[in-house]
Protein backbone atom coordinates (compact mmCIF):
# COMPACT_ATOMS: atom_id res chain seq x y z
CA UNK A 1 0.00 0.00 0.00
CA UNK A 2 3.02 2.57 0.93
CA UNK A 3 3.80 2.03 -2.54
CA UNK A 4 0.63 2.59 -4.36
CA UNK A 5 -0.14 6.08 -2.07
CA UNK A 6 3.95 7.17 -3.04
CA UNK A 7 2.81 6.48 -7.03
CA UNK A 8 -0.62 8.87 -6.81
CA UNK A 9 -0.34 11.80 -8.78
CA UNK A 10 -0.73 15.37 -7.75
CA UNK A 11 -3.37 16.09 -10.58
CA UNK A 12 -5.31 12.94 -9.25
CA UNK A 13 -5.54 14.35 -5.62
CA UNK A 14 -9.03 16.46 -4.50
CA UNK A 15 -8.06 19.82 -5.45
CA UNK A 16 -8.56 20.92 -1.64
CA UNK A 17 -5.69 18.81 -0.89
CA UNK A 18 -2.70 20.08 -3.53
CA UNK A 19 -0.14 21.62 -2.05
CA UNK A 20 -0.41 24.58 -4.80
CA UNK A 21 -4.21 25.59 -4.57
CA UNK A 22 -3.73 25.24 -0.51
CA UNK A 23 -1.10 27.70 -0.66
CA UNK A 24 -3.25 30.32 -3.21
CA UNK A 25 -6.63 29.74 -0.66
CA UNK A 26 -4.70 29.77 2.04
CA UNK A 27 -1.42 31.27 2.30
CA UNK A 28 1.67 29.64 1.83
CA UNK A 29 2.06 29.38 6.51
CA UNK A 30 -0.61 26.74 6.03
CA UNK A 31 1.95 24.45 4.52
CA UNK A 32 4.36 22.35 5.81
CA UNK A 33 7.97 21.87 4.80
CA UNK A 34 8.10 18.86 2.91
CA UNK A 35 4.57 20.86 1.07
CA UNK A 36 6.77 23.92 0.09
CA UNK A 37 9.79 21.80 -0.68
CA UNK A 38 7.10 19.80 -3.54
CA UNK A 39 6.03 22.64 -5.09
CA UNK A 40 9.53 24.25 -5.61
CA UNK A 41 10.32 20.88 -7.24
CA UNK A 42 6.88 20.55 -9.33
CA UNK A 43 7.33 16.49 -10.25
CA UNK A 44 8.41 13.38 -8.71
CA UNK A 45 9.02 10.57 -10.14
CA UNK A 46 7.55 7.36 -11.50
CA UNK A 47 8.78 5.54 -8.28
CA UNK A 48 6.80 8.39 -5.62
CA UNK A 49 5.05 11.68 -6.27
CA UNK A 50 6.94 14.82 -5.37
CA UNK A 51 5.14 14.97 -1.37
CA UNK A 52 6.48 11.42 -0.62
CA UNK A 53 10.35 12.63 -2.63
CA UNK A 54 9.90 16.06 -0.45
CA UNK A 55 9.74 14.22 2.49
CA UNK A 56 12.38 11.86 1.69
CA UNK A 57 14.37 14.85 1.38
CA UNK A 58 13.89 16.41 4.10
CA UNK A 59 14.10 13.35 6.45
CA UNK A 60 17.22 13.20 5.27
CA UNK A 61 18.64 16.71 5.65
CA UNK A 62 16.86 19.38 7.99
CA UNK A 63 16.09 22.79 6.34
CA UNK A 64 19.31 24.74 7.42
CA UNK A 65 21.25 21.18 6.40
CA UNK A 66 19.94 21.84 3.15
CA UNK A 67 20.81 24.87 2.47
CA UNK A 68 24.41 24.21 2.95
CA UNK A 69 24.45 20.90 0.22
CA UNK A 70 25.75 21.36 -2.97
CA UNK A 71 24.45 20.14 -6.51
CA UNK A 72 26.85 16.86 -6.35
CA UNK A 73 25.18 15.71 -3.00
CA UNK A 74 21.84 16.74 -3.67
CA UNK A 75 21.89 14.42 -6.54
CA UNK A 76 23.09 11.38 -5.02
CA UNK A 77 19.27 11.14 -4.12
CA UNK A 78 17.27 8.97 -5.85
CA UNK A 79 14.69 11.52 -8.08
CA UNK A 80 17.16 14.43 -7.88
CA UNK A 81 19.13 15.52 -11.11
CA UNK A 82 20.12 18.57 -12.19
CA UNK A 83 17.04 20.35 -12.55
CA UNK A 84 15.62 19.75 -9.36
CA UNK A 85 19.07 20.24 -7.39
CA UNK A 86 19.16 23.67 -9.13
CA UNK A 87 16.04 24.61 -8.13
CA UNK A 88 16.72 23.55 -4.64
CA UNK A 89 19.96 25.52 -4.48
CA UNK A 90 18.45 28.52 -6.00
CA UNK A 91 15.85 28.44 -3.76
CA UNK A 92 17.76 28.93 -0.73
CA UNK A 93 20.39 31.29 -2.42
CA UNK A 94 17.10 33.53 -3.25
CA UNK A 95 16.92 33.03 0.38
CA UNK A 96 20.29 34.55 1.44
CA UNK A 97 20.16 37.42 -0.66
CA UNK A 98 16.52 39.03 0.40
CA UNK A 99 18.33 38.80 3.89
CA UNK A 100 21.07 41.27 3.50
CA UNK A 101 18.54 43.02 0.57
CA UNK A 102 18.33 47.02 0.73
CA UNK A 103 16.10 49.13 -0.95
CA UNK A 104 18.49 52.40 -0.89
CA UNK A 105 20.61 52.41 -3.88
CA UNK A 106 23.97 53.35 -1.30
CA UNK A 107 23.63 51.48 2.08
CA UNK A 108 24.88 53.10 4.90
CA UNK A 109 27.07 51.30 7.53
CA UNK A 110 26.33 53.24 11.05
CA UNK A 111 28.00 50.52 13.38
CA UNK A 112 29.55 47.05 13.51
CA UNK A 113 26.18 45.72 13.71
CA UNK A 114 25.43 46.70 10.32
CA UNK A 115 28.32 45.37 8.84
CA UNK A 116 27.34 41.86 10.44
CA UNK A 117 23.84 41.83 9.07
CA UNK A 118 25.16 43.04 5.75
CA UNK A 119 27.15 39.86 5.66
CA UNK A 120 26.56 37.18 8.29
CA UNK A 121 23.88 35.48 5.24
CA UNK A 122 26.39 34.85 2.46
CA UNK A 123 29.34 34.07 5.63
CA UNK A 124 27.27 31.43 7.93
CA UNK A 125 27.48 28.32 6.00
CA UNK A 126 31.00 29.19 4.42
CA UNK A 127 33.48 26.24 5.24
CA UNK A 128 36.47 28.17 4.18
CA UNK A 129 37.55 31.76 5.29
CA UNK A 130 36.22 34.77 2.63
CA UNK A 131 38.18 38.17 3.40
CA UNK A 132 35.35 40.95 2.04
CA UNK A 133 36.13 44.10 1.77
CA UNK A 134 33.40 46.90 1.43
CA UNK A 135 34.84 50.34 -0.08
CA UNK A 136 32.85 53.82 1.61
CA UNK A 137 32.98 57.23 0.31
CA UNK A 138 33.23 60.31 3.08
CA UNK A 139 29.38 59.40 4.44
CA UNK A 140 30.05 56.06 5.15
CA UNK A 141 27.92 54.53 2.51
CA UNK A 142 28.92 51.55 0.22
CA UNK A 143 30.13 51.82 -3.05
CA UNK A 144 31.26 48.57 -3.99
CA UNK A 145 31.81 44.94 -1.80
CA UNK A 146 34.29 42.32 -3.25
CA UNK A 147 35.67 39.37 -2.09
CA UNK A 148 39.62 39.77 -1.96
CA UNK A 149 40.25 36.27 -0.86
CA UNK A 150 39.26 32.85 0.05
CA UNK A 151 41.63 30.94 1.91
CA UNK A 152 41.77 27.91 4.38
CA UNK A 153 39.54 26.34 7.05
CA UNK A 154 41.96 28.20 9.44
CA UNK A 155 44.14 31.06 7.65
CA UNK A 156 43.69 33.15 5.21
CA UNK A 157 46.35 35.04 3.67
CA UNK A 158 45.51 39.00 2.66
CA UNK A 159 47.73 41.39 1.19
CA UNK A 160 47.23 45.08 1.80
CA UNK A 161 48.31 45.65 -2.04
CA UNK A 162 45.05 43.12 -3.38
CA UNK A 163 42.64 45.51 -0.30
CA UNK A 164 43.70 48.45 -1.23
CA UNK A 165 44.00 48.19 -5.26
CA UNK A 166 39.76 48.15 -5.45
CA UNK A 167 39.55 51.04 -2.76
CA UNK A 168 41.88 52.86 -4.96
CA UNK A 169 39.87 52.24 -7.84
CA UNK A 170 36.55 53.04 -6.47
CA UNK A 171 38.19 56.53 -5.16
CA UNK A 172 36.99 55.12 -1.68
CA UNK A 173 37.77 57.70 1.64
CA UNK A 174 37.46 54.73 4.41
CA UNK A 175 37.16 51.01 4.13
CA UNK A 176 35.76 48.06 6.25
CA UNK A 177 37.16 44.53 5.58
CA UNK A 178 35.55 41.50 7.43
CA UNK A 179 36.11 37.67 7.43
CA UNK A 180 34.30 34.69 9.16
CA UNK A 181 35.74 31.92 10.97
CA UNK A 182 33.87 28.85 10.30
CA UNK A 183 34.39 27.36 13.42
CA UNK A 184 31.90 29.66 14.40
CA UNK A 185 34.14 31.33 17.00
CA UNK A 186 34.87 35.00 16.07
CA UNK A 187 37.75 35.39 18.76
CA UNK A 188 40.63 36.98 16.76
CA UNK A 189 43.87 34.74 16.05
CA UNK A 190 47.08 36.49 16.09
CA UNK A 191 47.16 36.69 12.50
CA UNK A 192 44.21 38.63 12.26
CA UNK A 193 45.41 40.95 14.94
CA UNK A 194 48.66 41.26 12.16
CA UNK A 195 46.94 41.78 9.17
CA UNK A 196 44.66 44.79 10.90
CA UNK A 197 47.69 46.25 12.29
CA UNK A 198 49.52 46.25 8.26
CA UNK A 199 46.22 47.21 6.85
CA UNK A 200 45.68 50.12 8.90
CA UNK A 201 49.31 51.49 8.59
CA UNK A 202 49.08 50.92 5.09
CA UNK A 203 45.88 52.48 4.92
CA UNK A 204 47.51 55.87 6.60
CA UNK A 205 50.31 56.09 4.32
CA UNK A 206 47.96 56.19 1.02
CA UNK A 207 45.16 58.42 2.71
CA UNK A 208 42.36 55.41 3.43
CA UNK A 209 41.01 55.12 6.27
CA UNK A 210 40.51 51.50 7.73
CA UNK A 211 37.59 51.44 9.29
CA UNK A 212 36.70 48.24 11.19
CA UNK A 213 37.94 44.09 10.75
CA UNK A 214 34.95 42.63 11.67
CA UNK A 215 35.25 38.74 12.29
CA UNK A 216 31.98 37.04 11.49
CA UNK A 217 30.54 33.60 13.63
CA UNK A 218 28.08 31.54 14.11
CA UNK A 219 25.62 34.33 15.26
CA UNK A 220 28.51 36.50 16.91
CA UNK A 221 30.77 39.24 15.26
CA UNK A 222 34.23 40.62 16.41
CA UNK A 223 35.13 44.31 16.16
CA UNK A 224 38.97 45.37 15.85
CA UNK A 225 37.70 48.69 16.37
CA UNK A 226 35.14 48.18 19.35
CA UNK A 227 37.98 45.82 21.04
CA UNK A 228 40.95 49.00 20.57
CA UNK A 229 43.13 47.08 18.04
CA UNK A 230 42.00 49.72 15.64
Amino acid sequence: MPMQENKIRIQDMQENERPRERLIKSGPESLSDSELLAIILRTGSMKENVINLSQRILSTYNLKQLSQTNHTQLMKMHGIKKSKAAQILACFEIARRLESFHEETKLKINSPEDVYRRLYPRLREQKKESFIELCLDTKNQILKEEVISVGSLNANIVHPREVFKTALAESAAHIIVAHNHPSGDPTPSREDIEITKKLVDAGKIIGIDVLDHMIIGDGRHFSMKEAGYI
